[in-house]
């Protein structure tokens, strides 16, 4: 009995595919000159589909469960082979076990910006990445014929560039016609990743395969246009500059009472010094200018109670305001601060000969070194040791 259970292990083939990767979609079964027996046991697991494949003709393909070749179940086989009445000899097929599971998190981004017309920023380059899930379709043999071939190991390795390239191109084309501001992207990206699954189904098709999800995960913009965008948020959020100067004035001083014994570095209580004078010239203004607005020097002005007039000679004109300058330093407005505080800021380096100035008479903004008043300092700057 033992010889006999033997020898009819010999004669009885048991094919079978145990995926031990995540990417493999098919997978050939190895035998010995492709030599299969009559009677040999095929088991397709779930998520697997089984072709046998004659001399380059696909023949009988096995859904998932447990067969026996014989010609009662290899009805295309048995046409193409001419087998009648049944066969003993072993004969030569391909066994091909195809997944069916899906691939789940294939990467595509772009490779290069995507050039755009932005409605409020102009010409524009953007950068967009995500993922798909597909699977090979029920029937696998357009996949086989198309994509395969007669690998043995295809992996999703040898498909993905070309489903990126597929990919790429939809939703390059996609963005373009869609006209989308480049700030509403982000609102945008479930119906980007909706519409696109619909429009890429048909090329992943041609290849035999299924796309099952697609996901825009996130659109981007240039750096500088996020930089430029972080400065534009900023000042919202700090909203009028003035005030914010002389709130971090106020905390400041706060500071400085705290610590009488300092410890700060020059620069900043050289900015503090000068923001100070500015808010002492204000204040000057307005104890000369009482009913507030701008100062006018011919309009008559009050005078204080307590000083009494000259003896024998005309009232003395008012004192003139302190000419107060606005600085743009990186593109953001500062001040205004006094003619002494620019002459600080030109010593330290942070006003120079090119920085914008405007002060109240000015038609527009205009090179410090254009005006007389802060040119002059630029010339009394001290030589580099």
């Amino acid at each position: 009995m033992a010889i006999f259970k033997k020898l009819r292990a010999e004669f009885i083939d048991i094919i079978e595919w145990t995926d031990e990767t995540s990417d493999t979609m098919i997978w050939r079964f190895p035998r010995y000159q492709s030599e299969i027996k009559n009677g040999a046991q095929l088991t397709v697991r779930e998520t697997q589909v089984a072709v046998l494949v004659n001399e380059g003709q696909f023949a009988d393909v096995y859904q998932p469960g447990r067969y026996e070749l014989t010609t009662a179940n290899m009805p295309i086989l048995t046409t193409i082979r001419g087998w009648k009445y049944g066969f003993n000899s072993p004969f030569k097929v391909d066994v091909y076990f195809v997944n069916t599971k899906q691939f789940l998190n294939q990467r595509w981004g772009t490779a290069n910006p995507i050039m755009m017309r932005d409605p409020e920023f102009g010409p524009i380059r953007m950068r967009a990445f995500g993922s798909y899930n597909f699977r090979v379709q029920p029937d696998p043999i357009p996949f086989i014929r198309n994509v395969a071939g007669t690998s043995g190991d295809f992996t999703t390795e040898g498909i993905s560039e070309q489903l990126r390239n597929f990919v790429i191109t939809k939703f390059t084309d996609y963005l373009g016609e869609s006209k989308i501001a480049a700030l509403d992207l982000a609102a945008n990206l479930n119906e980007f990743s909706d519409e696109l699954t619909l429009a890429l189904k048909d090329d992943f098709a041609e290849y035999g395969i299924e796309l099952t999800r697609f996901l825009v995960e996130n659109i981007s913009l240039p750096e500088a246009v996020e930089e430029a965008l972080d400065r534009r948020t900023s000042m919202g959020v700090i909203g009028n500059m003035t005030a914010y100067t002389q709130m971090q004035f106020a905390d400041s001083l706060k500071d400085a009472a705290n610590n009488p014994a300092g410890g700060g570095n020059l620069a900043g209580d050289a900015m503090g010094a000068g923001i100070g004078l500015a808010m002492a010239g204000q204040m000057a203004q307005q104890m000369v200018n009482p009913q507030g607005g701008q100062f006018n020097p011919n309009a008559p002005q009050q005078q204080p109670p307590h000083f009494a007039p000259p003896q024998g000679g005309a009232t003395p004109p008012p004192i003139p305001p302190q000419i107060m300058y606005h600085v743009a330093i990186g593109g953001v407005q500062q001040g205004p601060f006094p003619e002494a505080q620019l002459q600080q800021m030109v010593q330290q380096g942070q006003l120079t000969p090119d920085t914008l100035v405007w002060t109240q008479g000015m038609p527009a903004w205009a090179a410090a070194n254009s005006v007389p008043a802060i040119a002059r300092f630029f010339g009394a700057v001290p030589p580099p040791l």
